[in-house]
């Protein structure tokens, strides 16, 4: 009988945030969750930074002019885990269905540019972090690291994503695709919005080629998604009336199959969701012709070195991974008693200090 490939009906959801507001983003979000998996979808995915949106005032205001904004954003950015990551994931548990999340992340003083990945029982089992913030988007966000550059294992396959110009990074591509990528997700903002830039007509176009090339050359399934941009946010960033900077609407969503070919959307402008059903069995005729990552590679002429480690900035030469005691830790309470410093560092002379540190 051989093996049957899965199939799952995926959703693209093109809507725009509840803008600089947390709570209300996460809240439509959950609600789009749940109306995808009424029209039957098991794996909806979401736009980049849908909560709390994506930052459009970098491209339209000076860095000063923007700080107010940058304050908002950082005060309604999702820690991981945490509250907003506990809703998301009953969201998915009562609707059954895994979820793609772009979310603008907040650890310590630094943002991040981040995809979260909810299973269908509530449970936030992957991260990415955009590895390199493009062009003035450095003024907001930090770059993530090889450590959560993976794909996961999922019922209905390997999946995993990029955000935006990442699709331009080809090794960090390939790197997907060697590690099995079947589905990805692939997330970007409604660029095409800001009339300003001559150049965001072509986003749109660029943002198809892009699906459809990864699509083709990985041999995976894309669901393509874009934000939109709505009059709250315009009139949030003072741009109400300034239709020469930026307008109503935006973005480009589709999903595309492994031949590169559209099976669904693509929509502009409107706020909807897009689905099509996803048949793995789809990827093996295209890996006869072009299995990138086995048959048609040649590692004997060029391979991949991919640096999965974390890139912290402090390490510790004792094996620890952090600074902050357990609770209860002794450290925290006597750190004399305890065989340390009162800073919690080792003493300097005499047998080490044997309390259980916190791994991250």
């Amino acid at each position: 009988m051989g093996d049957k490939m899965p199939t799952v009906r995926a959703a693209a959801v093109h809507a725009a945030s509840v803008f600089l507001d947390r709570e209300g983003s996460v809240e439509k979000a959950c609600s789009w969750i749940g109306e995808t998996a009424r029209q039957g979808a098991r794996l909806v995915a979401f736009p980049e930074t849908f909560i709390p949106g994506y930052p459009f005032w970098i491209w339209t205001h000076t860095p000063t002019e923007g700080a107010p904004l940058f304050v908002e954003l950082y005060e309604n950015s999702v820690v991981v885990p945490g509250p907003a990551t506990d809703r998301l994931g009953e969201a998915a548990r009562k609707a059954g269905v895994h979820a793609v999340v772009g979310v603008c992340e907040r650890d310590g003083g630094t943002l991040y540019n981040t995809q979260l990945y909810f299973d269908d029982q509530g449970r936030l089992f992957g991260r990415h972090r955009k590895l390199q913030p493009t062009h003035a988007e450095r003024t907001i966000w930090g770059r993530g690291d090889g450590s959560e550059l993976r794909t996961w294992a999922t019922p209905f396959g390997r999946i995993s994503g990029l955000i935006c110009w990442e699709h331009t990074m080809d090794l960090v591509r390939y790197a997907l695709t060697a590690m099995g990528e079947q589905i990805h997700v692939a997330a970007w903002p409604a660029i095409s919005a800001l009339t300003h830039n001559p150049h965001s007509g072509l986003f749109d176009s660029v943002t198809e080629a892009a699906a459809k090339h990864h699509a083709l050359a990985g041999q995976t399934f894309v669901i393509n998604v874009q934000s939109r941009l709505d009059e709250d946010a315009i009139d949030r960033m003072g741009l109400t009336g300034r239709t020469e900077l930026a307008r109503p609407g935006g973005g480009w969503s589709a999903i595309v199959g492994p031949d590169g070919q559209i099976m669904s959307g693509p929509n502009t402008d409107g706020e909807m969701a897009l689905y099509a059903d996803l048949d793995l069995g789809d990827i093996t005729l295209v890996k006869y012709a072009c299995d990138s990552a086995g048959h048609y590679a040649r590692p004997d002429v060029a391979r991949l070195l991919l640096n999965t480690s974390r890139q912290d900035v402090l390490e510790f030469t004792d094996g620890r991974q952090s600074f902050t005691p357990r609770p209860g830790d002794p450290a925290e309470r006597e750190p004399a008693a305890a065989g340390r410093e009162p800073d919690g560092t080792e003493p300097r002379g005499g047998e080490p200090a044997t309390a259980e540190r916190e791994a991250r």
